[in-house]
């Protein structure tokens, strides 16, 4: 396959490139008079569109097995392609919770076939101490997940003793950790010399624990999910309830601030759908994100972030940071995970225009700062634009592990 008149950001110049794709790989990215003579089977033409890396969701939870009502890997899966993520990784609190190697085994087997894209699954801590169980499984997942606040299941972790073996046999450890419990998640790091991934940042002072945690030299990193950018305190309804809340103008600022200047490496979205009946019926922590991810930063794009930016912390920074295998950047020999993305069109976003099951966004109402017209997943066409194609989509592979 030939992806012809690509804009692409390569190697920190943009410009107009051909890609040529070969088994599911980059193979060679090309100015385009060079590829006139070769043979190719098929040929895309995106007509000076930009290609960017697939997006990588590192913070998902797609509600499959035991609450697929709400979302499954395959409805999930297609908001992913539809948004433009090639990769989501997937939190452990669905039903049963995944804190054994026998439920993640089954879980892994249940998604097999099921997904247009690319996943991985998160492990989780238990305060039963599952620590024996982090070292069998700890090859197979990008992170073992440990709520400091509030979960379900067994998931909520207090105990310190449980908390030390939970983080001495995890290879890469991400909290849930708001306000003071960010400051413990940090200590434990610090002590046990392990990889923190602090999800869903909200408030100005939590970036600035992790400011101060780089600069002490630790391996810690950040999340901001899109609805800490873009929503704010002041617009706080029965709908927009998630954990963390939502927070005061100024630590939106704080977070764009952070994002800009590196502190903060990724966008994962909390993806967390909950049907509009159990939103409206009861008090229910969640909303759905990843379909629309991509397209809300890209409001943003030449205003408040730059393309290098937007693409390190949607797409190469998940990949470093959970070591993810051949994906992340637009190189040669990486996986072929690419969007094709119009930025000149500014489509207005509308729940009835949404794939996930759980049938309704946040953003319903906004416009959105360009239109996702293919994703592509090693090298396969997974959504044109209107239709999803195939599922082509299996587990991802770690690095170092």
């Amino acid at each position: 396959m030939l992806l012809k008149n690509c804009k692409v950001l390569y190697h920190g110049e943009e410009g107009i490139k051909d890609i040529l794709v070969q088994d599911g790989k980059i193979v060679k990215i090309y100015n385009c008079s060079e590829v006139e003579e070769l043979d190719i089977d098929e040929i895309i033409d995106v007509d000076g569109n930009w290609v960017l890396p697939g997006v990588i969701d590192a913070h998902t939870h797609m509600r499959d097995p035991g609450l697929d009502y709400k979302e499954d890997f395959e409805t999930g899966s297609m908001a992913c392609a539809k948004g433009g993520v090639t990769t989501f990784i997937d939190m452990p609190n669905t039903v049963p919770n995944t804190t054994t190697e026998e439920i993640l085994t089954a879980k892994e087997r249940n998604s097999e076939k099921r997904s247009y894209v690319d996943y991985g699954f998160h492990f989780g801590g238990s305060r039963l101490d599952n620590s024996e169980e982090i070292k069998k499984v700890k090859r197979r997942v990008a992170s073992t997940k440990i709520f400091l606040n509030m979960s379900t299941g067994d998931m909520l972790v207090e105990e310190d003793k449980v908390l030390e073996n939970l983080f001495k046999e995890s290879k890469i450890v991400s909290v849930h950790a708001e306000e003071d419990m960010v400051d413990r998640a940090i200590d434990l790091a610090r002590r046990f010399r392990k990889p923190l991934y602090l999800c869903h940042l909200s408030k100005k002072s939590e970036v600035e624990k992790l400011r101060a945690a780089k600069k002490e030299g630790l391996k810690i990193y950040g999340e901001v999910a899109p609805h800490h950018l873009f929503l704010d305190s002041t617009m706080a309804n029965s709908l927009l309830l998630m954990k963390p809340e939502l927070k005061e103008k100024e630590d939106n600022k704080a977070l764009w601030e952070g994002l800009i200047d590196g502190t903060i490496d990724t966008i994962g979205t909390d993806h967390a759908p909950h049907t509009l009946e159990e939103k409206n019926s009861k008090v229910t922590y969640g909303i759905p994100g990843v379909e629309n991810s991509l397209e809300l930063m890209l409001k943003e794009l030449n205003k408040k972030i730059d393309m290098k930016t937007l693409q390190k912390v949607m797409s190469e920074n998940p990949a470093k940071i959970f070591k993810i295998e051949n994906k992340g950047i637009l190189e040669i020999g990486y996986d072929a995970d690419l969007v094709v993305v119009d930025i000149t069109r500014k489509e207005v976003i509308k729940n009835e225009d949404v794939v996930s099951k759980c049938g309704w966004t946040p953003y319903d109402g906004v416009v959105g700062g360009g239109k996702v017209l293919s994703t592509l997943v090693r090298g396969k066409v997974v959504y044109d634009g209107n239709s999803f194609i195939e599922k082509i989509g299996e587990g991802v592979s770690y690095k170092n592990v």
